[in-house]
């Protein structure tokens, strides 16, 4: 009886890990989210949604009509943003944008990501560039 459980435990593990994205409507996604896209990105539309599980974490992956493709945690509060072209100002942090127009003048930022202790952005000649979280500068990353 033992292990008939623990193979059914295993098999309903194994089945609920199985469905790891899964696309969603504009409605599912978190209100948080919807209003950040409103907001810094009023003339494009949501191609498509995708929320996905992973090791027990809930994201939302959203892709604009403009190739920008932005990512929500399960609140709605943005850690990722990347596009092939320039990203809008509005949507990073004033001091890190300070120190990009200070130091890159030439360059933009297309990509932003914030983790749990830092924050990287990716610069339009390929720069990878690591701030922390309150946006001090750290060093350029390899």
């Amino acid at each position: 009886m033992k292990n008939l459980s623990l193979i059914l435990l295993s098999f309903a593990l194994v089945s609920a890990s199985c469905e790891k994205e899964k696309i969603v409507s504009e409605n599912d996604l978190p209100a948080t989210g919807k209003n950040y896209i409103t907001t810094h990105f009023p003339d494009q539309k949501i191609a498509q949604a995708i929320k996905e599980f992973d090791d027990l974490k809930k994201t939302y992956k959203v892709y604009l009509d403009n190739g920008v493709k932005l990512e929500f945690n399960r609140s709605g509060e943005i850690r990722k943003i990347e596009g092939n072209s320039k990203l809008p100002d509005s949507v990073i942090p004033s001091q890190i944008l300070t120190y990009v127009t200070d130091n890159y003048p030439a360059e933009y930022i297309k990509k932003w990501e914030l983790d749990d202790n830092r924050q990287e952005v990716e610069l339009s000649n390929g720069l990878d560039l690591e701030f922390d979280r309150n946006g001090n500068f750290l060093r350029i990353d390899d």
